[in-house]
């Protein structure tokens, strides 16, 4: 089975499942695309940030700014990970870079490749243009369940609706946002540590562990998967939470805790 991997970060989750999948005798990973993340409509980009900040608040904002570290750079003091492009230049793997997700650039480089399916690891947003090129179509790895967590970051959520289970979800791309047929979901226990950035970067790097090997189960086994996908019933969507809805994290963040560490203790 010939692979394209489309990421929007060197030291994300492809810098975990690439290697994984490369060790596969029956997954050839034809090339992997970095998407650089450029801006090219400035106006569009930064009236979406303002809508943004009205609707979560301008604490809610810088809140938002300060989390992401525990989403990216804090995971990876539980997660091994490569440099994605270094990795590949020792692989003999085809690396190349695209400046936004829906580029023609993007879409040539799909075109090039010639693989049977197309794997989104950490992106916003892909077009129809993209996700039909590959002949069996795109898959997505997202890191909470569907369709309840739509959009959703893993974990907080969870914590806000009081919730001491995450998980991941596998699916095929269509037209929105993480509303795909579901390929295959897996609830996990949240691992509650010291503080809640701490909770948030482990239990992301044991949904990036889990995910990966799942994610070449299903790849080995495509046609299995493919033909009894779910299509999701109604979901709801989230964003970055305000001021008011973190206060909430936080606090059930604690009480869950403490409930946890209570019933191990028994």
């Amino acid at each position: 089975m010939r692979v394209i991997i489309l990421t929007s970060s060197i030291y994300g989750i492809a810098a975990y499942a690439g290697p994984l999948l490369y060790k596969e005798p029956d997954i050839e990973i034809s090339m992997i695309v970095f998407n650089e993340g450029l801006l090219i409509n400035k106006k569009k980009y930064y009236l979406k940030k303002i809508s943004k900040i009205f609707k979560i608040g301008l604490f809610g904002a810088l809140n938002g700014i300060r989390m992401r570290r525990w989403f990216g750079k804090e995971v990876e003091k539980f997660l091994p990970t490569v440099n994605l492009e270094i990795f590949c230049n020792q692989n003999n793997i085809e690396f190349r870079r695209t400046p936004t997700i829906n580029s023609n650039t993007t879409k040539d480089l799909f075109k090039k490749a010639n693989a049977d399916i197309g794997i989104s690891l950490g992106n916003s947003f892909i077009s129809k243009s993209v996700f039909s090129i590959c002949s069996r179509g795109m898959i997505n790895v997202h890191g909470e369940i569907l369709p309840d967590y739509q959009n959703a970051q893993s974990v907080i959520w969870q914590l806000y609706n009081n919730s001491a289970e995450t998980g991941y979800t596998i699916h095929k791309i269509n037209q929105r946002i993480d509303q795909g047929d579901i390929l295959y979901k897996e609830k996990l226990p949240i691992i509650f540590r010291d503080t809640l950035r701490e909770t948030i970067a482990y239990n992301c790097a044991e949904i990036t562990r889990n995910a990966s090997i799942a994610l070449i189960r299903i790849i080995k086994n495509f046609d299995f998967y493919n033909e009894s996908a779910i299509p999701q019933g109604v979901g709801k969507h989230y964003t970055t939470p305000n001021i008011r809805q973190f206060i909430r994290i936080k606090k059930h963040f604690s009480l869950l805790k403490s409930r946890v560490h209570q019933q191990l203790n028994k």
